[in-house]
């Protein structure tokens, strides 16, 4: 096969459909607009949302307006009062984490809030600190450890 000789398949191609020719075209008259009104008319049609001037349903449910960010992401909290109940010295990850029930999962990245008192020197690994937590554990001797957001819903 040629390149002249290339042709679209057979059906693929339509002649366009002129209307308005006369009544007994078929698509005289009307051009199968129907009658009179705002969508028989060049550029008139009305919004995909239009219920007919009914109040729209977007109108009736006032707190489904708005949008979801698809790039939130949802972080598991732990406080730095909930882990002075571990162990002196511990080495505190996500499986420790989920053991003592502070975590749910280890599909969400963790990140360590400053709500309330620590007293033991911990060693603290997760994905996101605030800056009191931080703080907080330093001061009681600990050190923190921030790893990466690997596994976690980006």
């Amino acid at each position: 096969m040629m390149q002249h000789e290339v042709r679209p398949p057979a059906g693929a191609r339509h002649s366009r459909k002129r209307v308005g020719r006369g009544e007994s075209s078929g698509h005289g008259k009307t051009s199968g607009r129907g009658q009179k009104g705002q969508k028989a008319r060049a550029g008139g049609n009305v919004r995909i949302t239009f219920e007919g001037g009914q109040l729209p349903l977007v109108k009736r449910l006032p707190f489904s307006r708005g949008f979801v960010n698809i790039f939130k992401k949802e972080y598991s909290l732990v406080k730095v009062g909930d882990l002075d109940r571990l162990e002196a010295g511990t080495e505190v990850n996500l499986d420790i984490l989920v053991q003592a029930g502070l975590v749910n999962s280890v599909s969400q990245p963790v990140k360590v809030l400053g709500d309330g008192e620590l007293t033991k020197a911990l060693t603290v690994q997760a994905n996101k600190f605030s800056a009191t937590a931080r703080q907080k554990i330093e001061a009681a001797g600990g050190t923190v450890v921030e790893i990466a957001n690997a596994g976690s819903n980006t």
